[in-house]
């Protein structure tokens, strides 16, 4: 039996279902391009049907990214696959993923089918894909809640017609650890056609047990385990996939399966995504988190430096972590910068260069000292600028103090034109970001707003996150600086051209 175990990364997908989170096609690009790099097997790239924004960005993807499968998501209806197949065709490795719902209650009270009826759709969904890719995988929807015979009956008639995967999904993260590792097991033994195909399983982390589940499939016969960066997702999210990972890469000896990914590409993969979704990384998440190699105790840290392998089981450099260095200052040069980058793992065109050696100077002449956290901050800032915005900030100046109000003034350029506004606040953000509503004739709500710092001292880069309802949508921005008034505003600024910009 193969220790091998595929890894299908929907961090495109059902990640992106994360209230806030609006990627652009340059961004899911760019997300998809480290993925690649990262190893992933597979790419959920996106739901065509659902929008046209959401059809260019897959069909980008298909397009520029080589190596794992490109997949699309597809209802078990015509209009779905006709358009998945449209969006993924340029693909290397093209798959169309359908499904249908097959718990009583989903079929009753959402589909409002018969059985039979849906039976018929997923045999007409997977023969129609089949048309068009020879890799197709199938969902049973809300599987753990499912009906076991009927699910049974409707992956024998998936299989029948040709679905070369089997997903199994615990859609709402309903199920334990035993109860999901034995339903894939038993319909292992109850559907023969399993085990000549690849068995999938999809988890939610509703009750905080995505990870558990999916190892406990794994266990259990499943060989592919579809997850997201960071644990994104729907509600409470999904299996986090440097979780995964990490443990079959750790407790190898104990489960006895491996995976392809590049280990070293987690922590930039994971810094990624989360620069670029405006979703931070709480501090004590596994493998990930600020805190996932720190040590405070005075036992522990005296373990770790007498040897680290008391306290900890994974290398911090198998994630590709390295000790943030002090590394340049206002006196480096752009070919010291461009080595540097590449050292880290970033290939820069001249164009690419020249626009982030200017930002490196201008910290430069903030910070004494610039980090690798400093610059990959930088590097995931130029990644969300360099697309074409609406609104640029030209300058930012604002006045406040004890006793006073107040009082800001914003010069932003729209195709080449400045337009300058002045307003008022109860503090300098706040003057700030009213003033560049005023600029943009943009009405926006605070939903939440979140100031955290890249590294340590009192000349550290602020990271700002906000997120504003702007017309009913809720919308995420990010913006990095040493000043937090500006940082600010360039977040607020980004959540208002992504509005713009759909």
């Amino acid at each position: 039996m193969s220790d091998k175990i595929y890894i299908f990364d929907t961090t495109l997908r059902d990640g992106e279902q994360s209230p806030g989170i609006s990627l652009s096609v340059r961004e899911k690009l760019e997300i998809a391009e480290q993925l690649a790099k990262l190893g992933v097997d597979a790419i959920e790239a996106g739901f065509p049907i659902t929008s046209q924004g959401d059809f260019e960005a897959v069909k980008s993807v298909a397009k520029r990214v080589k190596g794992p499968k490109i997949v699309a998501l597809a209802r078990a209806v015509n209009a779905d696959i006709d358009k998945a197949w449209e969006a993924i065709r340029a693909a290397e490795k093209p798959m169309i993923h359908t499904f249908i719902a097959t718990s009583d209650i989903h079929i009753e009270r959402k589909l409002r089918k018969t059985k039979d009826e849906v039976l018929k759709m997923a045999e007409a969904a997977i023969k129609r894909a089949k048309k068009y890719t020879p890799e197709v995988e199938f969902s049973p929807e809300d599987a753990t809640r499912s009906n076991f015979d009927f699910l049974c009956k409707i992956l024998e008639v998936v299989l029948e017609s040709g679905a070369t995967v089997i997903n199994i999904p615990d859609t709402v993260g309903y199920a334990l650890p035993d109860e999901f590792g034995k339903l894939i097991r038993e319909l292992k033994l109850a559907v023969p056609g399993l085990n000549d195909v690849i068995v999938s399983v999809h988890c939610h982390n509703d009750l905080g047990l995505a990870v558990a589940n999916s190892l406990a499939a794994v266990k259990n016969g499943a060989n592919q385990v579809e997850c997201t960066i960071n644990g994104l997702g729907e509600r409470a999210g999904n299996a986090a996939l440097e979780e995964i990972v990490m443990i079959l890469d750790t407790r190898y000896r104990t489960l006895g399966k491996r995976t392809n990914i590049k280990t070293e590409e987690i922590t930039k993969t994971s810094r990624l995504v989360s620069t670029l979704t405006g979703y931070q990384i709480q501090f004590n998440k596994a493998i990930v988190g600020a805190n996932a190699f720190a040590h405070s105790s005075g036992i522990h840290t005296d373990g770790v430096l007498k040897e680290r392998i008391t306290y900890e089981i994974i290398s911090p450099q198998k994630v590709g972590l390295t000790e943030s260095k002090i590394i340049l200052g206002k006196t480096s040069g752009r070919h010291a910068l461009r080595q540097h980058l590449e050292s880290m793992g970033y290939s820069l065109s001249a164009d690419e260069l020249e626009r982030t050696f200017k930002r490196f100077k201008e910290l430069a002449d903030k910070k004494a000292e610039i980090t690798d956290d400093d610059l990959e901050a930088v590097m995931a800032d130029e990644v969300r600028s360099g697309k074409a915005e609406i609104y640029s900030i030209d300058s930012l100046h604002v006045t406040s103090g004890t006793g006073e109000v107040p009082i800001a003034t914003v010069r932003l350029i729209k195709n080449g034109e400045i337009v300058e506004k002045t307003a008022n606040g109860d503090g300098p953000v706040d003057a700030a970001c009213n003033a560049i509503s005023e600029a943009t004739g943009v009405s926006t709500e605070l939903l939440f707003y979140n100031v955290s710092a890249i590294t340590g001292g009192l000349d550290a880069q602020g990271d700002v996150t906000i997120q504003l309802d702007i017309g009913g949508k809720k919308l995420i921005g990010r913006g990095i600086s040493t000043d937090i008034i500006e940082a600010s505003a360039k977040a607020y600024l980004n959540a208002i051209n992504k509005s713009l910009n759909k």
